[in-house]
């Protein structure tokens, strides 16, 4: 409205013209709009006869009021739009129906009346397009798009063609007077957008109006289908109950009251605690009151069958021959020592004292090691039932805890549910991939399980479904995880972790001849004797083929060898129909391309001399340990420290740590103190696109660039891992057992560790002590007499100088300590 002032104020600036008025009661007309409308009073006559004298344009303003008849100056709105008649079509009567077209907008200067006609003295008035920005201006026009077609939903005044072309969009202003123009709403409305003259503040005003069109809509689409609902609804009910009466005695159904009874004789046969069962004939009570039909007497049908079906007192009689147990665990699975030694220690006390109650134990390790399958041999161990919950992506508190009855559609959560599948309270419960779980607005499933877990209390969990306490301190939980980093810390408190690392090729070749190759042969319809297959053929077959911490990819080459000797016998029986014995097949290292193709992974690429800068280290991942080669040129330059190789932080701190450590032993070890300043050192991993971190390469990188800088060759025989100090002392690592692994497959003689691992030795692989030396060491000094090829003079001279620098190593590392 402050525009149209403001535009009225300056109408010196526009050109006036009188035009002949037609007042209208109940209509606006908008410019570049088609309206069409009935003329019958004598001024609207004469406006139009004048109109038709001076170029067939009028005046069309909106009355106030649409009561009066012959309105005046007043009675009139003193803005309106300048239109021009485009077809006028006499009525039988004395009416006559008219179509014009609005041209544009117009203020009134005044109103006069000449020979019974109303004319009034106008000026044009532009709209403003605003300074608003071209998207909102888009956004405007999407959300007028989207309220005024659920607005045609829901009305049928409108064609298509008007719902068509405010679809295919257009200006702000323009769709903003096609919709206020087509779409039924008062008058007053109407003119208040008409007298809007910026045209986004228009578009806005339209969708506010057409948005509370849509509620009106909604409520008046309510009221009719509610009213249409009640009639006869009383006599209608009446009617089908009778009909159900007469439908259960012809199937002889029971009615609701024998339902509840039998209801009642279940829950006394439980023989359950005074609160629960209570709770429970409370509900079978409620249930005997309600309509068969009515909604919420299935929910209380559906709530009374699941507390039913929970194994409130049933149990199985546990497993306590400890000898028969192990050979249950050892028949399933090759190795995992760990986890069979904790199952029978558990199994021994419980023989015991059998009130022990249920434990909780965590099985870490990487994919493909058996965790899961192990599960279910335990559970036959133990003679328990068991039941299998994957936690991988629940991040719903209520999936562990369950939903509240009052919830359309809810039901108990995965730890009861899992009770009913097992069907026995003293069960084995798999809950698979616990650190795969997550967390979102709904809740934090970790959260819920620490009642779950924690045996001091979990004899009256409470399930948000069942509402009842169960007491699940007898249920065994093992949870599996590859990881414990994602794990919560008061989770992770509550369960006792058993590490289970990736198998050796040792062990990998042991599972696949124990419990792979049979299981597939048997799966493929082979026998024994169709495919030979030695172990060392299996053990190639693990090196070339297969690069994993378990054994799926293992299983999964194995099924392809099979696969194709299936096919080279059936081709065979199809060739020679009379033989009577099937064609055996034989697969070695020679042929094995043409059952697999290339091979995909090469042995450990290690030099077979020795070499100046050149060390063989000892790495870990998830698949097992490598062998990690570092090489060392020295090149004249300004005491730069280039590290290439794809590595992490720590391992170029760990960089840095061995070059100043080799500094502070330059004479000890015999090379110029000041090497530093005119060299460059150039410290490289092989292998570049892999990343490589960690601190076990510390001492692998001090002894190649000793022996850069010294120009003494290290044995080519030797590999090593340990990290190392400014100090020169060498700390302990982890991951042993795979590294060793590494180093014997590659061939290597002697292996030097930390000597705060020796105790880590005791769980290398047999046949990796029988064949390796291990050298612990304590410091770089005895590192470098191991590893540096040095001929007997040098050898007596660093032994005299390294020794003091060893010795103080401890000392001074003891001051930081304190010092920290």
């Amino acid at each position: 409205m402050s525009q149209q002032i403001d535009t009225i104020e300056n109408k010196a600036l526009f050109e006036t013209e009188t035009l002949p008025v037609l007042p209208l009661r109940g209509l606006v007309a908008f410019p570049e709009m088609l309206i069409h409308f009935d003329v019958g009073r004598l001024i609207s006559m004469k406006a139009l006869e004048q109109s038709m004298k001076d170029n067939q344009r009028l005046f069309l303003v909106a009355q106030r009021d649409i009561r009066t008849d012959t309105p005046t100056a007043d009675d009139l709105y003193t803005f309106g739009t300048i239109c021009t008649v485009k077809q006028i079509l006499k009525l039988p009567g004395d009416n006559i129906r008219v179509l014009v077209e609005g041209t544009c907008r117009a203020g009134v200067e005044d109103f006069f009346m000449q020979d019974d006609c109303m004319f009034a003295n106008v000026f044009r008035v532009n709209t403003e397009p605003g300074r608003t920005s071209q998207r909102r201006k888009q956004a405007l026009v999407r959300t007028l798009q989207d309220h005024f077609e659920e607005y045609a939903s829901l009305t049928s005044h409108l064609s298509n063609d008007v719902l068509l072309s405010v679809l295919d969009g257009g200006e702000p202003g323009y769709l903003a007077d096609y919709v206020a123009q087509n779409t039924p709403i008062e008058y007053e409305t109407k003119q208040e957008l008409l007298e809007e003259l910026h045209d986004v503040r228009r578009l806005e005003k339209v969708i506010r109006v057409i948005g509370n069109e849509i509620e009106i809509l909604r409520i008046e689409t309510d009221l009719q289908e509610k009213l249409k609902e009640q009639v006869d609804k009383n006599q209608r009910e009446y009617y089908l109950r009778e009909q159900m009466k007469v439908i259960q005695t012809e199937l002889g159904e029971q009615d609701i009251g024998d339902e509840a009874e039998e209801y009642r004789e279940k829950i006394r046969a439980l023989k359950l605690s005074e609160e629960c069962e209570t709770k429970l004939l409370k509900e079978a009570a409620r249930l005997e009151k309600m309509q068969p039909m009515s909604a919420e007497s299935g929910v209380i049908r559906t709530y009374l069958d699941t507390c039913l079906e929970l194994p409130w007192n049933t149990t199985t009689k546990e497993q306590f021959n400890l000898k028969q147990a192990r050979k249950i665990l050892d028949r399933d699975h090759y190795g995992l020592g760990r986890v069979k030694d904790r199952i029978m220690e558990f199994l021994a006390v419980k023989s015991l004292a059998p009130q022990l109650k249920g434990q909780v134990l965590c099985l870490v390790g990487p994919p493909g090691v058996g965790k899961t399958s192990i599960v279910r041999s335990v559970a036959e161990a133990m003679n328990r039932k068991y039941a299998r919950m994957s936690l991988g992506g629940v991040r719903d508190e209520a999936d562990i805890r369950g939903h509240r009855k009052t919830y359309i559609g809810a039901m108990p959560g995965r730890i009861m549910t899992a009770l009913t599948q097992a069907g026995s309270k003293n069960c084995l419960i798999l809950m698979d991939e616990i650190d795969k779980m997550g967390t979102d607005s709904r809740g934090d499933p970790a959260a819920a399980l620490l009642e779950v877990l924690d045996i001091e209390q979990n004899n009256a969990f409470r399930d948000h479904f069942i509402e009842l306490p169960f007491d699940l301190s007898d249920v065994l939980f093992i949870t599996t995880a590859n990881s414990l980093d994602t794990i919560p810390r008061p989770l992770l408190d509550r369960m006792e972790v058993i590490e289970i690392s990736s198998y050796t090729e040792q062990e990998k070749a042991e599972i696949a001849m124990r419990h792979l190759l049979p299981k597939q042969l048997e799966k493929h319809g082979l026998k024994k004797a169709n495919l030979s297959l030695t172990r060392e053929t299996m053990v190639y077959l693990i090196d070339a083929y297969t690069k994993e911490a378990g054994v799926r990819r293992l299983e999964q080459q194995i099924a392809k060898v099979c696969r194709k000797a299936a096919r080279i016998i059936a081709d065979d029986q199809l060739d020679n129909p009379q033989k009577t014995t099937r064609k055996r097949v034989s697969v070695t290292r020679s042929n094995m391309e043409k059952f697999l193709g290339t091979p995909r992974y090469k042995q450990d690429n290690v030099s077979k001399k020795d070499e100046i800068g050149v060390v063989n280290g000892l790495a870990w991942t998830s698949v097992g340990g490598e062998m990690l080669q570092v090489e060392v040129n020295v090149v004249p330059g300004t005491g730069k420290l280039e590290i290439t190789g794809n590595l992490g932080k720590v391992m170029s701190e760990s960089a840095k740590a061995a070059v100043t450590y080799v500094r502070s032993s330059a004479k000890e070890l015999g090379i110029d103190p000041m090497f530093y300043k005119d060299n460059d050192i150039h410290i490289h991993f092989p292998e570049a696109a892999i990343p490589k971190d960690g601190p076990s390469a510390g001492v692998t990188m001090t002894t190649a660039i000793a022996s850069a800088l010294t120009g003494i060759p290290v044995r080519h025989d030797v590999a090593m891992t340990g990290e190392v100090t400014l100090r020169g002392r060498v700390m302990p690592i982890g991951g042993l057992k795979e590294k060793t692994m590494a180093a014997y497959r590659a061939g290597m003689k002697t292996v030097i560790v930390p000597a705060e691992n020796e105790p880590d030795l005791q769980d290398i692989d047999p046949i990796v002590r029988e064949n390796v030396e291990f050298v612990t060491a304590e410091t770089m000094k005895t590192v470098l007499d191991t590893a540096l090829r040095r001929n007997a003079q040098e050898s007596a001279e660093v032994s005299q100088l390294l020794p003091d620098i060893a010795a103080a190593a401890p000392a001074q590392a003891n001051r930081q300590g304190e010092l920290c």
